[in-house]
């Protein structure tokens, strides 16, 4: 069950679109192959199969977990390096500690997201604390990849550490879902999250049969990732479930409904909803890389094998 709670009654509420809205239809539902990442935890890579124009200005997305590690399992990332974009880590339930080459860090738990602007590049490393490492215990989060636009891939790099107790807490208008925005504006509600490339991210909890509609900026692409518990999308209630992504065609709002009974370990359908301006510029990746050309590309393995993107501590 996510860490971050609240009783919808007392929040503010996200008031639906007035009648004449533009309802966005589903078109495509995919299914996030498993792998594993780092040094062999387990990921779902949402958007795997999805064509960039729908996603842009997103590169990727993580399921990490959901996994309930024994004692000695609990496991994370090797160093490794990034340049032109930012990654967004949201820890639902356990706890993370990050650390780069430039001596920034610190940890992330419960609700808490880390929001990491790579630019010009750094060397980073994600680890479970040790005490998670002994006792095992619940690990859920994610990590999204948002493109940066050109003029902002060499910026410096910065880290925003969005505590769980700072995001806006919202309610849809009968109180049958509650909404962590993240960041980005929904409804003239805003979230404590800074970007570079216009974008809203949230994390919304439906309840068992509930359904919630809410508005969504028509020059922003949309998309619907299940965390947890089953439901459909659009209001033709398209099925989809934890594990599958939805890509939402033009419209102004976006619908949500859960399932009148979930099977998980949550009691609602647990749904990520983000979306963004396309950015629309060309985009070159290899691996944590990710650029406008070829040669920007080649740059920065040049500039990392050379160690400008900064070295491992020698503590580490």
């Amino acid at each position: 069950m996510p860490a971050v709670t609240a009783d919808t009654l007392t929040l503010p509420r996200v008031i639906a679109p007035a009648d004449g809205a533009r309802p966005r239809r589903v078109l495509q539902v995919s299914t996030a192959p498993s792998g594993l990442e780092g040094e062999g935890f387990p990921v779902r890579r949402a958007f795997a199969g999805i064509d960039h124009k729908h996603l842009d200005p997103f590169i990727m997305m993580d399921q990490m977990g959901e996994v309930d590690y024994a004692a000695g399992e609990p496991k994370g990332t090797p160093w490794h390096p990034h340049r032109g974009f930012e990654t967004v880590t949201y820890i639902v339930d356990g706890t993370f500690v990050h650390r780069d080459s430039h001596g920034g860090g610190g940890v992330i738990t419960d609700g808490d997201t880390q929001w990491m602007t790579a630019g010009s590049g750094l060397l980073h490393i994600e680890t479970p604390p040790e005490s998670l490492v002994m006792s095992g215990g619940l690990f859920h989060g994610l990590q999204l990849w948002v493109n940066l636009p050109a003029e902002d891939k060499m910026i410096a790099p910065k880290y925003q550490d969005i505590r769980g107790a700072s995001v806006r807490l919202l309610s849809s208008e009968d109180g049958g879902a509650l909404i962590r925005l993240i960041a980005g504006d929904l409804g003239g509600h805003e979230g404590p999250g800074a970007t570079h490339t216009p974008i809203t991210l949230t994390h919304v909890s439906v309840n068992p049969g509930a359904e919630v509609t809410l508005p969504w900026r028509a020059d922003f692409n949309a998309l619907a990732y299940g965390l947890a518990g089953s439901g459909s999308a659009g209001a033709e209630r398209r099925p989809f479930r934890m594990g599958q992504s939805v890509v939402f065609g033009a419209g102004d709002s976006v619908t949500i409904r859960a399932d009148e009974s979930q099977d998980s370990r949550s009691a609602n359908f647990e749904v990520v909803l983000l979306g963004g301006l396309p950015i629309r510029q060309p985009m070159m990746q290899y691996g944590p890389f990710v650029m406008n050309t070829r040669a920007e590309l080649l740059q920065a393995f040049e500039d990392f094998q050379a160690g400008r993107l900064g070295t491992v501590p020698a503590d580490a």
